[in-house]
């Protein structure tokens, strides 16, 4: 399964925030940091801002928080938060697709079974089980994740 590129940059975002708690980082640096576009961040950022994941200080000292606890922000939580369109296959599509196949497909449930243990997996993993940086990788540092 594949995640679109802004499930990954709000992932690493989170990521980001939880190695600093109660710090607040631009969204500027951490674009730095991860080394992605600070347009598609700050994107990002507002999705994340409108699921209640982070929150934004104006001001000099301002930036960006985690709006909970990282222990208490699962992986799953974010990725069907950030995920629009999280269609395996073309008949999982909000409209149903097209395909020929679909009144007798023995795939789709498969998938679909697959496509929960993968959500269930996620969901027993907290921000804070991935915060970054991890161990010998130093703030700043370039992320090949």
């Amino acid at each position: 399964m594949r995640l679109a590129t802004s499930t990954d940059f709000g992932l690493r975002v989170l990521m980001r925030l939880a190695a600093a708690p109660g710090a607040a980082l631009s969204t500027g640096r951490i674009a730095d940091e991860l080394q992605v576009s600070a347009h598609h961040l700050a994107k990002v950022v507002r999705a994340l801002g409108r699921g209640s994941f982070v929150g934004s200080q104006r001001g000099r000292h301002g930036g960006l928080q985690l709006a909970r606890p990282a222990e208490a922000i699962t992986v799953g939580e974010v990725v069907r938060h950030l995920e629009q369109r999280f269609a395996m296959v073309e008949c999982f599509r909000a409209d149903g697709g097209h395909c020929v196949l679909a009144p007798s497909c023995r795939l789709k449930p498969q998938l679909a079974l697959a496509r929960e243990a993968f959500m269930q997996a996620l969901d027993q993993t907290t921000i804070a089980d991935c915060a970054w940086p991890g161990a010998g990788l130093p703030i700043g540092a370039a992320s090949a994740h």
